[in-house]
């Protein structure tokens, strides 16, 4: 392979125009998507609100890398989902098929000949098929349920020939599909997290509860203990950290690191936890997500690396660390 040689000041400009030039053709095929879509599009999500199976996705060439991704996309948001590919579907994957079902199939011509038997099955057993295409009067468009039909836009391709607008337009459609039926169906960052268990975006969607500590691994004290006997306390706990509680139960104070080295003095071990406590400290609900707990730690001036978990009464059920949440995933 020759070796490029090293780009001029003029191939600069002229690179960045030609990407400017497919951004720009892009985004104007997706505003006129946009702009075209209609009663279909609330049609072809009942279709596929309405299935009691999966809903399978296909399209052969560039239109079945799309159909991938809107299939990832669509089980990820709590529609069940698969990508079968055509032409292996007359192979014998037909039968991943089934009653129920729904399909979903991507052609920009509308004529894609890999398409054929797997249109002819949903026909003969019954099966609702919805039609992403750019021509309204192609052979899919006609044998569809419904058919969404992709506004004309150039293809960004200086050529004509590269699908780019198209495939754009194709994959923006899937999205809206995708999120359109999580609406519907009230999906919620609870069964997001159900579905995404790993990864940092699994953890961000972890429950405070699921990472605290509570009972009595909670440090604790009362105002009235001995400084002597709160850092005791302190350092079998290894939290940093204690927890000031009246007789109610509830959460009135904090000692930290900072609260010590402030009170610091010859008298410090014999005055009252009251005296060098902070109150009103900063604290968190059980039911909040660990993203939460995170800015809750960094959101003011001076960040803090506990969080006391309290109920809506304001007492303690647990204590949550930083390092609980980088151990989760978060950093």
């Amino acid at each position: 392979m020759r070796r490029a040689s090293s780009p001029t000041s003029a191939d600069l400009t002229s690179d960045l125009q030609v990407a400017r030039d497919v951004l720009s053709a892009e985004a104007a095929g997706l505003l006129s998507l946009a702009t075209s879509l209609g009663e279909r599009f609330t049609d072809a999500v009942d279709c596929l609100a309405r299935a009691s199976g999966r809903v399978v996705v296909t399209g052969m060439g560039k239109s079945g890398h799309i159909a991938r991704k809107i299939a990832a996309t669509l089980a990820s948001v709590g529609t069940p989902s698969l990508f079968v590919h055509p032409a292996e579907a007359s192979h014998g994957d037909l039968g991943m098929i089934v009653p129920g079902d729904a399909v979903l199939a991507l052609s920009n011509s509308g004529e894609t000949a890999e398409l054929a038997d797997l249109v002819a099955h949903t026909r003969r057993f019954g099966l609702t098929l919805v039609a992403i295409t750019g021509r309204a009067d192609s052979t899919l468009a006609r044998a569809a349920d419904v058919a969404l039909v992709l506004p004309r836009a150039p293809e960004a391709c200086p050529m004509g020939l590269a699908p780019t607008t198209s495939t754009t337009m194709q994959l923006g459609l899937g999205d809206a599909i995708a999120v359109a039926l999580l609406t519907r169906r009230g999906f919620t960052a609870t069964d997001f997290r159900r579905i995404h268990p790993g990864g940092r975006l699994g953890a961000r969607l972890r429950r405070v509860r699921d990472l605290m500590h509570g009972g009595d691994d909670m440090p604790l004290a009362t105002p009235e203990t001995r400084m002597d006997a709160a850092l005791v306390r302190m350092t079998e706990k290894r939290f940093g950290c204690l927890g000031v509680i009246d007789a109610a139960g509830l959460l009135v104070g904090i000692i930290t690191d900072g609260d010590l080295r402030r009170a610091m003095g010859p008298d410090l071990l014999g005055r009252a936890v009251r005296e060098v406590m902070t109150p009103t400290p900063r604290t968190i609900d059980a039911e909040a997500l660990a993203e939460e707990a995170l800015h809750a730690m960094n959101a003011h001036p001076r960040p803090v690396t506990t969080l006391f978990v309290v109920d809506t009464e304001g007492r303690p059920v647990g204590v949550l660390h930083i390092h609980d949440l980088l151990r989760a995933g978060l950093s």
